[in-house]
């Protein structure tokens, strides 16, 4: 499904690293100094430099189980979410303003709704192709333009619910305990939630460790796209920043579609689902900054951007000025 994914230069990363712990100044630089080892490995250089030409990919999703009741929000508030970014508003449009950092939205799967999961199979394996080829395609199109750091979003109505439900069949995890609160529901929607979890979990019960029929069952396109788009960037050796739960879960997958995926990761954020924590651990990810965010549109990761940048900017005089 994926070519090789090969190994950063983590031998840059572990100089990195010594280098630092040979100063004063480069021990205190904590976390940062793992962060800069970290853009040393990934960008195989033996003095980190910051990201200059980052790319955040906003791919929209319009989810049919969302018409359950299972956010917050009405399932209409997809497609006014897709406008407001379109016309350059919303978190997304303002997090990559801050990060210095351009955004492209990809809306091929935000029309009509995919089959609702607990019910229905969410696409049908034309579909599911086509969604692997794109974001395939999106990954070789931005690395190719120079892009250096990917920074996948996510966007729509049920998206943790379809998260949650992935997670769950491919770790045997209970829906109770995969399922957080996503967009802000009580507990009266969560109850309702949980059902639609459950029973997505239930019809995939029989072929749980197959991992494209699960996706094609009770993912949804945009899902493969955000996996297919992530495997591939680490095929092309191009490092990737993680947001939210629906990415990290995406993510997840991706590792296992395409190993050796995880060591081109770095985690933003993390959100309070529980299915992101356990996918940021299992990873073996250290998320650069914990804000509870559940917003979406990778604007958690592009607000990490700037600490990461920072991280590998300080590192690199550090560095610099020890040579001296």
């Amino acid at each position: 499904m994926f070519a090789t994914v090969d190994i950063p230069d983590e031998a840059a990363g572990a100089r990195v690293r010594e280098r630092l712990a040979a100063s004063v100044r480069g021990r205190s630089l904590g976390r940062l100094g793992d962060i800069a080892a970290w853009v040393a490995s990934v960008t195989a250089s033996s003095t980190p430099e910051p990201f200059d030409r980052a790319r955040a990919i906003v791919i929209a999703g319009n989810h049919a189980v969302a018409q359950r009741g299972v956010s917050a929000f009405m399932p209409e508030a997809t497609a006014v979410q897709v406008e407001e970014i379109r016309a350059g508003g919303g978190p997304a449009n303002t997090a990559a303003r801050i990060a210095g950092c351009t955004l492209r939205l990809v809306d091929d799967f935000a029309d009509a709704p995919h089959g609702s999961i607990d019910i229905e199979d969410a696409m049908s394996q034309e579909v599911f192709d086509q969604a692997l080829a794109l974001g395939t395609q999106i990954a070789d199109n931005e690395v190719d333009a120079g892009t250096d750091l990917i920074i996948p979003g996510d966007l729509g109505v049920g998206n943790t619910t379809v998260a949650a439900a992935v997670f769950g069949a491919l770790t045997g995890t209970e829906p109770a305990v995969a399922i957080g609160r996503g967009s802000g529901i009580n507990d009266e929607v969560w109850k309702v939630k949980v059902v639609a979890v459950r029973d997505a979990m239930f019809r995939v019960r029989g072929f749980r460790d197959d991992v494209p029929a699960v996706l094609r069952a009770i993912s949804g396109p945009d899902f493969v796209t955000l996996v297919a788009l992530i495997a591939q960037a680490a095929v092309r050796r191009t490092p990737v920043l993680i947001d939210g739960a629906y990415v990290a879960v995406a993510a997840f997958v991706a590792e296992k579609l395409a190993p050796g995926t995880k060591r081109w990761l770095i985690a933003g954020q993390l959100s309070p689902e529980p299915c992101h924590a356990v996918c940021v651990q299992a990873l073996e990810l250290t998320p650069v900054l914990a804000l509870d965010m559940s917003t979406g549109q990778a604007a958690g990761a592009l607000l990490a951007l700037p600490v990461i940048n920072g991280a590998a900017e300080l590192a690199g005089e550090e560095l610099r000025s020890h040579e001296g």
